[in-house]
């Protein structure tokens, strides 16, 4: 029965962890006036046949902090890379001067900083969502091992406390994110 117990809260920590870490992965895609190779990651362009992201068909430098320049390793995916930038909805159109592609990245406007910044809150509040989620699964499972009398009432109230403690942390973590991206975004 403890390893029940034991077994219900690594998962809830996994996920929980999970959680805060695909925000910080979504976090990365949304551009803050800054050139972030990270923008590219889920652009997939079409190498040999396969559709891969542009990172692994290409090297992606910061120039200046508002440019960003990738170097195919192949000249052939030149054309590839670039139709497949503007395919995707990035909001910035590449330029293509037969060697090297450049994405210029625009400085943003105070109104776009501020949509921006709603964005990243909403993402933020729907990881909370899933981190309630989370736990409300996690509580079931341990109210079912108490009312097969698998745990007493007093452990179960223990346990209750570890996994609002752990679902408190996580939801700290993506505070932290929120107020991060946010100054991100909002520094000029």
């Amino acid at each position: 029965m403890i390893e029940q117990v034991e077994e219900i809260l690594l998962v809830l920590d996994d996920k929980l962890s999970k959680t805060v870490s695909v925000l910080k992965e979504e976090y990365s895609a949304v551009r803050a006036g800054r050139a972030n190779p990270h923008i590219l990651d889920k652009v997939m362009v079409d190498y040999y046949g396969a559709p891969t992201p542009v990172p692994q068909t290409a090297n992606i430098s910061v120039q200046e902090g508002r440019c960003l320049v990738i170097s195919p390793w192949d000249v052939s995916l030149l054309k590839g890379i670039e139709k497949a930038i503007m395919q995707s909805n990035i909001g910035i159109n590449p330029t293509n001067d037969g060697k090297v592609i450049r994405l210029a990245f625009p400085q943003l406007t105070e109104e776009r900083r501020r949509e921006l910044s709603k964005q990243v809150r909403k993402m933020g509040e729907d990881s909370k969502i899933a981190e309630r989620n989370i736990r409300r699964d996690a509580l079931e499972q341990l109210k079912k091992l108490k009312n097969d009398k698998a745990v007493s009432e007093d452990e179960y109230a223990s346990y209750e406390k570890d996994v609002e403690k752990a679902v408190a942390d996580a939801v700290a973590a993506i505070d932290a994110a929120v107020a991060a991206k946010e100054k991100e975004i909002m520094t000029v």
